[in-house]
């Protein structure tokens, strides 16, 4: 009993490391996020043809959105597309599967808990760790991007000012900044060299990244073309107003980081007490596991936990 709690800690800690493991053996540097090319200028540097380039890059763009109707997929589906993961929908549940598999072997062998049970949580654990891996994913990539845009929207400024039409000034961003914004703009600039309207592709790419920074873009650009106007001013203030945005959230983020800290230390603290209490003396609650409270004490106590960190996120969740 005592081992068991640990055990499962273990295996969902290996599980994380596995996919990650996974995922970079299979696709190695090509997918990271700090390349010094990004990932669009290295295809066309193989020798791959620009329109071959782009619709790649839209395939993998769209490839997860529309395996929606897949079971268990869906719980991931749109962190998946903004993660922009590698892997292919059967390739993620494979993977799954296969994590599955490899916590069912580790539970069957560290614990003696019913098969039903360990088919369940090795379910669990399989599906739940590549969701975490995958979210970690999306939110590391959303971040970087938030990050690079106040300077990706100046250089598109200075490029505009010193005469270049607005599809070069993102022609140029896609060839100078790093992934993973690069390869985005590199995707906008291809669809505009065949035709696409570029306010209508920067307000997708907006939506599909589900970013409000990226929709002032799109809106701004969209007006300018319609109703004409100095491009060059306008994503001049844009910029100070999305730079100014993004102090903002770090400012608040950092105010409210004791108080996030503070609710997950103290849902989490009794846990780490329960295990090392278990470790110490596995007998130690044997002399009350037969009392009628004790199972409802646990639910109570476990869903007085959970509802500390989701008051205290509710706290801590400031809109901006």
């Amino acid at each position: 009993m005592s081992a068991e709690p640990i055990i499962y800690g273990l295996i969902f800690v290996a599980v994380l490391v596995l996919v990650e493991g996974i995922y970079l053996v299979a696709f190695g540097k090509s997918i990271s996020l700090n390349s010094r090319v990004n990932r669009r200028l290295e295809m066309l540097d193989k020798g791959t043809r620009r329109e071959q380039v782009l619709e790649q890059l839209r395939k993998e763009m769209q490839q997860h959105m529309k395996s929606r109707s897949i079971p268990l997929y869906s719980l991931l589906a749109e962190r998946a597309q903004k993660a922009a993961i590698a892997f292919t929908p059967r390739q993620l549940i494979m993977v799954m599967a296969g994590l599955a598999a490899f916590a069912f072997v580790g539970l069957s062998v560290g614990t003696e808990t019913a098969v039903p049970v360990r088919a369940a949580l090795a379910v669990f654990i399989g599906v739940g760790g590549v969701w975490m891996w995958v979210n970690h994913k999306a939110k590391k990539r959303l971040s970087m991007i938030e990050e690079q845009l106040p300077d990706a929207v100046e250089l598109m400024v200075r490029s505009l000012r010193v005469g270049h039409p607005f599809s070069s000034a993102i022609g140029i961003v896609s060839n100078e900044v790093q992934d993973p914004l690069a390869t985005e703009f590199g995707i906008i600039a291809d669809e505009a060299a065949y035709g696409r309207e570029i306010g209508e592709a920067l307000r997708e790419m907006a939506e599909r990244l589900d970013m409000q920074d990226l929709r002032f873009l799109a809106v701004a650009v969209t007006i300018q073309q319609q109703s004409g106007g100095n491009l060059a001013e306008i994503l001049d203030g844009l910029a100070k107003v999305i730079r100014a945005r993004f102090r903002l959230f770090r400012r608040v983020k950092a105010i409210t980081a004791e108080a996030q800290w503070s609710g997950k230390f103290l849902s989490g603290f009794p846990l780490l007490c329960l295990v090392a209490t278990l470790v110490s003396d596995p007998n130690y609650y044997d002399e009350v596991m037969t009392h009628p409270y004790f199972i409802p004490a646990c639910f109570f106590v476990g869903i007085t936990l959970t509802l500390n960190l989701i008051v205290m996120r509710w706290l801590t969740n400031i809109k901006v």
